[in-house]
């Protein structure tokens, strides 16, 4: 069966990341513009995230892999957030639930569908440059990943990894003028072992992962912007049972959107984007992203 490890990892390199819709990503954490904003002591943050995904070719080096393979999932998120002060410093502890479904279709559709909760993500960000007035903020985050969503190692789909991981962000917020703003994000994941990959049960390690993100938002009025950005990940390469599997990964990507307070408390963000490039694994060639936040 070594030989047939690439192709395993790879699919479930992209169906285990598929259940982290800010992540949705190839194993990368993407933010949203505009997440790195501090906001005042004792305000608290519910959010609702849907995620679209299509994907509809599989890489290997580069080159598109002959055959039908889809993979197409639907993830949402439930995230609270709590602003509190320490010290001098804001700090926002915060709870990531995703929850979603994955379908494999085509040449991949004997691997069928799963649905169920992801694993369980807690963080906080810690503010170390918070100037509302000149609109410019910079913090970082722990975000830690918990192995609490359904896995079963019989199932090619999961929506829990069966692994703890960490990646640590940092986000900087800049404003260029009175409506133009920039946010650049970058952040590293290290991942825990999973011990129970596959049906034999077998051990999956990652090498590290990196990611850079970009976005430029434009203010049409102080409730309504518009925004563009690009992202880059450098996804770590698996192995299994101490196998190399030559399957690390470069992954380019945009999006665009819009984001509005209908309320003054009362967000709807809705973001649409795909990749742009994909040497190893699936290439998403559609993604949706809505978004309704609240402030109370």
């Amino acid at each position: 069966m070594p030989n047939t490890y690439p192709f395993w990892s790879s699919i479930k390199a992209i169906t285990l990341s598929a259940a982290i819709a800010s992540t949705s990503m190839v194993q990368a954490f993407d933010v949203d513009a505009g997440d790195y904003t501090a906001l005042p002591e004792g305000t608290n943050l519910l959010a609702v995230y849907a995620q679209f995904t299509g994907r509809d070719g599989l890489y290997s080096n580069n080159t598109q892999v002959s055959g039908d393979y889809s993979l197409d999932s639907q993830v949402g998120i439930l995230r609270g957030v709590h602003y509190t002060k320490i010290g001098d410093y804001i700090v926002d502890p915060q709870f990531l639930l995703p929850f979603g479904k994955l379908e494999a279709k085509g040449d991949l559709s004997g691997l069928g569908d799963t649905d169920g909760l992801g694993d369980l993500i807690l963080g906080a960000t810690v503010w170390l440059v918070n100037n509302p007035q000149e609109k410019e903020y910079f913090g970082v985050t722990p975000f830690l990943f918990l192995p609490t969503g359904d896995y079963d190692n019989q199932d090619a789909l999961n929506l829990g990894e069966n692994r703890y991981k960490l990646t640590m962000q940092a986000g900087y917020i800049k404003g260029l003028s009175d409506n133009v703003t920039l946010d650049l994000i970058g952040d590293v994941t290290l991942y825990g072992d999973n011990d129970d990959f596959g049906p034999t049960s077998d051990n999956l390690e990652q090498e590290l992962s990196y990611q850079i993100q970009a976005y430029i938002r434009y203010n049409i009025s102080p409730a309504l912007d518009i925004r563009a950005g690009l992202s880059k990940s450098w996804i770590g390469e698996t192995s299994v049972n101490g196998i190399d599997n030559d399957d690390e990964a470069d992954v380019s990507k945009y999006q665009i959107g819009a984001g509005w307070f209908i309320t003054p408390t009362t967000q709807l963000l809705a973001t649409y984007g795909d990749d742009i490039s994909v040497d190893n694994g699936f290439k998403e060639d559609a993604r949706l992203n809505l978004r309704l936040l609240t402030l109370f």
